[in-house]
C-alpha cells in the first residue's frame, strides 16, 4: 500500500442521486455509521484512486431504514440530481488520523488486506534454533486481498481471502488459527487446522 493511500480510511461508496435535492445513496465500508452521523467534513476521490482527494462539507447524514450497509450524505453546494450522479462511484474518505480506536484484538479490514500471511507447524518453536525445527520454520503462503463476513447482521467467524501460488485459500479469521497479527509489519501468522486446503480445493 502507498503511503498516500495509508492516509486515508474508505467509509462509504457512492451508489448514485437519491431524492431530487442532490442527496447520494452510499454503500456504507465501516462497521461504526454511528460515527458517520456526526461529520462534519469529508473527501471523495475516484474508486481507482489516481485523483487528490476533494473536501466536502457535509451537510447530513442518515443511515438507510430500508437497506442495511447502507446511508444517505446531503454535501454542501450538491443540489441536483445531475450533481449529485456526477458522484456516483466515488469514494468518501476521512483521515486515518479521524477512525475510531478498536479495542484489543480487533483490526480495521482495509488494515488487515495486504497482510503477509505466514503458516506455522505444530512443530515450531521461534526459540529453536536446530535443522529439524528450521526445517518447519514459518513459510509465507500469500496476501489477504478481502475480508468476507458471513450471515446476517456479520455473524459467525469472518473470512479472509489469501491469494496463494495455488489459487484462493480462505483462512478463518479465528484467534486459535489467526493466532499472531501484526498489522504495522503487515504479518499474519497462522497455523491452518487439518484439511482446510482440501476443503477449500472441494468448494
Amino acid at each position: 500500500m502507498s503511503d498516500d493511500k495509508q492516509r486515508w480510511v474508505a467509509i462509504a461508496r457512492v451508489l448514485g442521486a437519491r431524492g431530487n435535492k442532490g442527496e447520494v445513496a452510499v454503500e456504507l465500508l465501516t462497521d461504526f455509521p454511528e460515527r458517520v452521523s456526526g461529520l462534519r467534513k469529508a473527501y471523495l476521490q475516484t474508486a481507482e484512486g489516481h485523483d487528490e482527494p476533494q473536501p466536502y462539507a457535509v451537510s447530513s447524514f442518515w443511515v438507510s431504514q430500508n437497506h442495511r450497509r447502507q446511508g444517505v450524505f446531503h454535501f454542501n453546494g450538491v443540489d441536483s440530481i445531475s450533481a449529485a450522479e456526477a458522484l456516483r462511484n466515488k469514494v468518501v474518505l476521512i483521515p486515518i488520523e479521524e477512525r475510531v480506536t478498536l479495542p484489543s484484538g480487533m483490526h480495521f479490514v482495509s488494515d488487515l488486506i495486504g497482510c503477509a500471511v505466514f503458516e506455522h507447524s505444530e512443530h515450531y518453536h521461534e526459540q529453536a534454533s536446530s535443522p529439524c525445527s528450521l526445517a518447519d520454520a514459518p513459510a509465507a503462503i500469500g496476501n489477504v486481498t478481502d475480508v468476507e463476513f458471513i450471515g446476517e447482521e456479520q455473524q459467525g467467524t469472518p473470512l479472509l481471502h489469501v491469494a496463494t501460488h495455488q489459487g484462493e485459500l480462505l483462512v478463518p479469521l479465528a484467534e486459535d488459527i489467526c493466532f499472531r497479527i501484526d498489522t504495522t509489519a503487515r504479518r499474519i501468522d497462522a497455523r491452518l487446522p487439518e484439511g482446510l486446503r482440501e476443503l477449500n480445493t472441494q468448494e
